[in-house]
């Protein structure tokens, strides 16, 4: 925990950029009735009868001292899916020194899953440019993607969405308009702050 909260105080630096990176799946749904429009007087109505059209899973990146965010819709979220997002990830930095990744312990969140996507000199290139910071099990709300991610589902995933290509195309304008607006987020969450609040975490030392 304290490792995540040395990493948010540092100051902006382009050429080491701090990014937040989470995922989570979603599932698509498809009306099985037609909606009826809004009408002068009368709100749009939707029928509670629906149809399950599968899942697909959302990766997101943000750079909270930017205020820039990178969001990608996947039909799956397996080790190569994590790996290819990361060389996305990876190819937006192309300026940089070394990328600070903040992530929390997933299965697939490994050096071990660029090796299985990758040939090996590219995913030793891919691994050596990024610095990997975990989240402690239990402790994902210290991901400010996270955060960003539940703004993204509720000011764009509320309703219903039947396909992948239409979650992408949400998606992808929530992101545009996101980007557009420099919306970041100002964290106030110390390490002095978490020895207080926390300190059932610390061991107890009787002098």
């Amino acid at each position: 925990m304290e490792m995540v909260l040395d990493v948010y105080k540092r100051s902006y630096d382009p050429l080491r950029p701090v990014v937040c990176m989470d995922e989570s799946p979603r599932q698509l749904i498809w009306n099985t009735r037609e909606i009826l429009p809004i009408k002068p007087g009368r709100p749009a109505r939707e029928d509670y009868e629906y149809e399950c059209c599968g899942v697909c899973n959302i990766f997101m990146a943000l750079e909270p001292l930017a205020g820039k965010r990178f969001v990608k819709v996947t039909e799956r979220r397996t080790k190569q899916d994590w790996a290819i997002f990361l060389e996305d990830i990876a190819s937006l930095y192309t300026h940089t020194e070394k990328i600070t990744l903040v992530m929390d312990n997933l299965n697939i969140h490994s050096t071990g899953s660029l090796y299985e996507t990758f040939m090996p000199a590219k995913a030793r290139k891919l691994s050596e440019r990024i610095e990997f910071i975990f989240t402690p099990k239990h402790g994902s709300w210290l991901n400010m993607a996270e955060i960003e991610l539940n703004v993204l589902v509720k000011q764009c995933l509320s309703r219903r969405m039947e396909s992948v290509e239409e979650m992408k195309k949400a998606v992808n304008c929530w992101q545009a308009s996101r980007n557009t607006l420099g919306a970041k987020i100002d964290w106030q969450f110390t390490t002095e702050q978490a020895r207080i609040k926390l300190k059932r975490l610390y061991p107890t030392f009787i002098e």
